[in-house]
């Protein structure tokens, strides 16, 4: 690890050496990829599947818990960053053009 501060494509180039490290880029197809990501995801619902809303609000309140959630959370964004990587989609760029459409389609 290094001072370098956070940005998407430092935390990508990380992935990136750790699946290289451990000669997995033969598995990492975007196919493989979302199956993952969609794995990942459900284990993040599986924690606030039975909760109440109010509940569902105080989560990280626990810190069991809390930890559990912040743990998924980055298992869904490392295979979501691994997706765009493979396919070549810069994820703040598809965001951003996300929101400009949803603006024009729900005007306020």
């Amino acid at each position: 690890m290094t001072d370098e501060p956070l940005d998407v494509a430092r935390l990508q180039r990380r992935l990136a050496e750790f699946a290289s490290a451990r000669n997995w880029q033969p598995y990492h197809t975007p196919k493989n990829l979302v199956a993952a990501l969609s794995v990942e995801a459900s284990e993040l619902v599986e924690i606030f599947q039975w909760l109440t809303p109010e509940e569902s609000a105080r989560v990280m309140t626990e810190p069991d818990t809390a930890h559990r959630v912040t743990d998924e959370i980055a298992d869904v964004l490392a295979y979501l960053l691994q997706l765009c990587e493979v396919l070549g989609v810069d994820p703040l760029a598809a965001l951003d053009a996300k929101i400009d459409r949803n603006e024009r389609r729900f005007p306020i």
